[in-house]
């Protein structure tokens, strides 16, 4: 029996709030289980220097754990020194929203992606891509409305989900207590045409087979279709 007393192959029961904060066009909590993350979007007209001049747009993300996120206090990082953990992880949010957008359509201007982790419980960073997504999507729908754009540049929706093996039981979004105790952690990011972004895919104890790897692959698209459902809906 898993801890939340879910199927092996059930997500976390999602909620998704929009417009949760009025400061920011894009503005998304999406809870699942106890987890808590809040993904903001906001837009610049300024780029990158090595976009200059080329027409194209850029897209990146920040993540962050708030201090009360864990039951032990995390520290906040300070003066520009950001923990490798975090780096990994907005580094991630950016790759994903950016293989949906395109950067022509989106001309020279910069999307920020702000994800904050208001209460860790396994899963931030995929909860991050797939709750930053919406918050994108609510961007530049203001940004249409603003006629700051005229061709919607998203392509295609993202998201993201964890699924694992535990006690050699291949097991759909994992919790934390899960996730510490895996045997194999695998965090899946997809678009919703089936395409891969990518994955993220480690043995803790001992190396797992092409088979395991493969029934991993069908459990998160079988939860990644869910979520799609659930994205769909609300756009």
């Amino acid at each position: 029996m898993r801890p939340d007393n879910r199927n092996n192959d059930e997500l976390r029961k999602i909620k998704i709030t929009r417009n949760f904060i009025s400061t920011s066009p894009g503005a998304v909590l999406m809870e699942a289980g106890r987890l808590k993350v809040l993904c903001t979007a906001n837009v610049e007209e300024s780029i990158p220097p090595f976009l200059k001049n080329t027409g194209k747009g850029w897209l990146t993300a920040e993540y962050a754990m708030l201090p009360g996120s864990t039951l032990q206090r995390k520290q906040r990082d300070k003066a520009g020194k950001v923990d490798g953990r975090s780096v990994e992880i907005q580094r991630l949010i950016g790759r994903a929203l950016r293989s949906v957008v395109d950067m022509e359509l989106l001309g020279e201007r910069t999307i920020w992606i702000d994800c904050d982790v208001l209460e860790a419980d396994g899963g931030t960073r995929t909860a991050s891509i797939t709750a930053s997504f919406l918050a994108v999507s609510d961007l530049v729908k203001s940004m249409l409305k603003e006629k700051r754009i005229m061709l919607n540049p998203i392509k295609d929706h993202v998201a993201a989900v964890s699924v694992g093996v535990i006690k050699g039981t291949p097991t759909l979004d994992l919790c934390y207590e899960e996730d510490f105790a895996a045997e194999v952690d695998m965090n899946v990011v997809m678009t919703k045409s089936g395409h891969i972004v990518e994955i993220q895919g480690t043995a803790e104890h001992k190396p797992f087979s092409e088979q395991t790897l493969n029934e991993l692959l069908a459990l998160a698209k079988k939860g990644l279709n869910d979520i799609f459902r659930i994205q769909t809906e609300l756009i």
